[in-house]
Formats: C-alpha cells, structure tokens, sequence
C-alpha cells in the first residue's frame, strides 16, 4: 500500500436499552426495589461513575442472572474500566439472552476487537448488519474494521451503504474517499471528496484531493490542493506534503522554499530537514544540503533514511567532513549491526580522508567494508569499495573479485564494470578489458537513467515517511 491510511477513529456503538419498566426479581436476595437500584446503576455510568455502576449491577446480575438490560449494562461498564475479560462474559451472555439486538451484537463486536480478535468482531458486525440493514453504525463499523485489517476492497460496499443511509456522515465520507483512492477508484474518490467539500471546506479534504490527483497523475492539480491545505493549516504534515510533492516533480526553487519555511516553523521535524536536504541536493546546494541533512541526523540519530541521503550529498560535497564523519561514527555505534551503518561510516572517514590530503589508514577503512560485508554479503556496494580500495593501492588482482562479486550482486552498476575494465588493463587481459568497458559505455548510455533512480528513491522516501508518520492501525 503506497498511501497513508488517514482513517478515523472508529465510533462503536456504545448504546443500551435502558429499561425504565420494572424488573422482575428471579431468585436470591430481592432487593426492594431492583428496577431503582438499575435506574441508579444507569445513571451512576452516565456520570462516568463506574466502580459505583459496577457495584449495584454486580448484586442485580445475581439476582437477575437471565436479564438481557443487566448484563448488557454490566458489561458496558467493566470496558469502561478496560476491563475486558469480565466485560467479555456479560456481553456474551447479553448476546445469547437476545440475539436478534444489533446493538448488542455492535457492542461485543467492540470488546472483542479490543481483546486482538477481528475475526471474531467481523462475525458479530457482520450478523448486526443483516439484522439492521439500515442501521448506519453497523454498517459503517463493519467497513471500518475491513479497513483496519487491509481488507479495502471488502469495505468498499458497507462504507457506501453507510453513506447512502446518511450522507451528512463527514467522518463516514472521508473514509469511503480514502478507500476509493487505495482501491485506485480516482473518478469515485475524487467525486466523493468534492461532495464532502460542499459540505464542510477542510485542509485535510483539500490534502487527501491532493493524494488523489498525485495518485491519477494530475501534478498541477495535486500541487494546487496540497498548497490549499498547507495555508488553510500550516501543519508539519501538510507542509511535508506541499513540499515532497514539489520535490517529486523537480520544481526545486518551490519545494527548498517550501521546506525552508517548514523547517522555521517546525525545527525539530526530522523529515522536514531530510525534506529540505534533498531539494537543496537535487538543486545542486550539496554543502546546504549536508547542513540540513546533519540536522535531520542529530534530530533522530537512528533513523537510517537520513544516512542514505547524507551520503548521497557528502558525495558532492565533503567539505564538513568532521561533522559527518562523527554522525556516521555515532550511527554505526547506535546500529553496530547494521551493515549499511558500518559502511557510511567506512566510507565517510575515507571521502574524509582523500578530501583533506592526508593519510588514509587503509587498514581501518578496510576492515569496516569486510565487516559490513560479513554482516550482509548481499551489500554490493561494499565489494564495490572493497575492490575500489584495493585498485587505490595498485592491488589490483585483488580488486578484480571483489567487483564481479558486486556485478554479481547488481549487474546494472555501471561504476563496477568500469573499474573491473581498468582492473583487467593493469593485468594485462585486454579483451575482458574492452568487454566490461563496452558495458559501461552502453550503462553510462541508458544511464540517464540516473535521474529517474534518484526520483524512485525520493519517491520511496517520501511514501515511507507518510506511512511511518500518519498510518494508523
């Protein structure tokens, strides 16, 4: 799924008959008057009074044990206090004593979700709606917890049900957006959102238009909704948003903008500054673009996406390289066995190095490449540095496996099979030289595609982070 799922919290149905007829007593102590003392315990739980509630009901239900109103109520009251196992007992036991209420069906649907059972809470949602058709809250509830278990597709019909039963519903409309727009329904989502705008003009219906006309290609459109949003509410997410859209689509002297004011309004958002360092890095700012991507870092050290772009810009621009080597230091210490950390780290001391002229402790550089190489041997761009490393000192017999490995691993790195042919040149095998160097001709040929990759990875970037920030369960 490439898109946040912005749902609502879901609304249970929460409701009971409260009985204002007498009950009859059925066995045990009779209370004088059990029909007051319910009265009291409904009233003591509308007060927000529940140890109270739970007191008289517990004496009635013993009194009581076949009473659909208590049970129901007894059970209301202990997932009040979250105390559902013992609600569990009595909302089953209200659902046996009337099967055919779906509220009371809604209700233990809602306790057992809250005990981890969906499967167990679509059954009962599932039997309140063929009980009530109509009914908007089951119906809604049902799609709703589709929705929360992936299952978009399947709650699809039940979130339009609801609709069509009341279409004031804002909270029920957005969701049947959002599901139109994972389920790639871009015409439903679309038409659903503006009829949503009539009613009520928010940032977030003009930001999830916005997803929308990005997800149906529309980029003039999906700019002009996500800047709507941004100054109906100049939120971090829809600045972030604003912004990576933008970014996505190179309108670079925009999205830096964009991210500047962000970053001013919103100084310790980690994405906001990774944000900021890729426009200024796709802008060609490299040395801006490490001062914003060291500020990312030391906002959330453990955060591997920032590393990745850190070393993309540090590529270009190793002037601060004190600074950088000490995050990439400070990363491989957080993350000791994350392979990617350890190479950073690696590769910073050694961009570092060569960047102020002075001596390289090669036996130090190497033995963070081998150690990121035991700690993932899939890591080509590790053999890449490893043979890089090697050809450096004129070892270059020794580099020549350590680049078809990493052509193993990644056969499209065109950077490998040119070094892997000044390899074969120093060790005097020609025609494997004019072989991988013929590859690298025609690679750097296609390989405008540089640009493209460079997209998909802020492209990846951009969803990751929207999903880690706003998906909720």
């Amino acid at each position: 799924m490439n898109l946040p799922i912005q749902l609502r919290a879901i609304h249970w149905l929460l409701s009971i008959f409260l009985a204002s007829v007498f009950i009859p007593v059925a066995f045990g102590r009779q209370s004088a008057n059990p029909d007051r003392e319910f009265q009291d315990a409904v009233a003591q739980y509308n007060a927000g009074r529940f140890a109270e509630a739970a007191g008289r009901l517990e004496d009635l239900v013993r009194e009581l044990p076949e009473n659909f109103e208590v049970h129901e109520l007894l059970g209301l009251v202990y997932s009040a206090q979250s105390q559902d196992a013992k609600a569990n007992a009595h909302l089953q036991e209200a659902v046996r004593l009337k099967p055919d209420s779906a509220a009371a069906r809604s209700n233990l649907a809602a306790n057992l979700l809250r005990m981890g059972k969906p499967d167990a809470a679509g059954i009962e949602l599932k039997k309140a709606v063929e009980l009530e058709p109509g009914n908007f809250d089951a119906n809604h509830n049902l799609g709703e917890l589709y929705v929360r278990a992936g299952k978009i597709a399947a709650a699809v019909p039940y979130l339009e049900h609801a609709q069509r039963i009341n279409g004031d519903s804002y909270d029920n409309g957005y969701d049947l957006s959002l599901a139109y727009l994972l389920t790639e329904r871009f015409s439903d989502a679309r038409r659903q959102v503006r009829i949503l705008l009539d009613q009520k003009n928010t940032a977030e219906l003009h930001n999830l238009l916005g997803q929308i006309e990005e997800k149906d290609g529309q980029f003039v459109a999906a700019v002009n909704e996500f800047e709507t949003a941004a100054h109906m509410d100049s939120s971090e997410s829809n600045l972030f948003d604003w912004g990576t859209e933008l970014l996505l689509h190179r309108t670079l002297d925009a999205a830096v903008k964009v991210f500047q004011e962000a970053v001013g309004r919103y100084p310790d958002s980690t994405r906001l500054y990774v944000g900021l360092g890729m426009a200024l890095y796709s802008r060609g700012n490299y040395d801006d673009a490490v001062h914003a991507l060291l500020k990312a870092a030391d906002l959330n050290p453990s955060d591997p996406r920032c590393y990745y772009f850190l070393s993309k810009a540090y590529d270009s621009s190793p002037r601060q390289a004190d600074e950088v080597i000490e995050r990439f230091r400070r990363f491989a210490d957080l993350q000791p066995e994350n392979a990617r950390a350890v190479f950073y780290y690696a590769m910073s001391l050694w961009k570092g190095k060569r960047a102020e002229d002075g001596g390289l402790d090669f036996r130090n550089i190497e033995t963070l490449l081998k150690r990121a190489v035991a700690l993932d041997p899939n890591l080509a761009d590790a053999h890449l540095q490893l043979g890089n490393l090697a050809f450096d000192q004129k070892k270059y017999a020794e580099s020549i496996p350590e680049y078809k490995r990493a052509l193993h691993l990644s056969p499209a790195m065109a950077d490998a099979h040119y070094r892997l042919g000044q390899a074969y040149v120093h060790t005097g095998e020609k025609d494997l030289a004019r072989q991988e160097l013929a590859t690298y001709q025609r690679l750097r040929t296609r390989h405008l595609a540089e640009l493209d990759e460079r997209r998909a990875e802020i492209r990846q970037f951009v969803y990751s982070e929207k999903e880690t920030q706003t998906a909720k369960p």
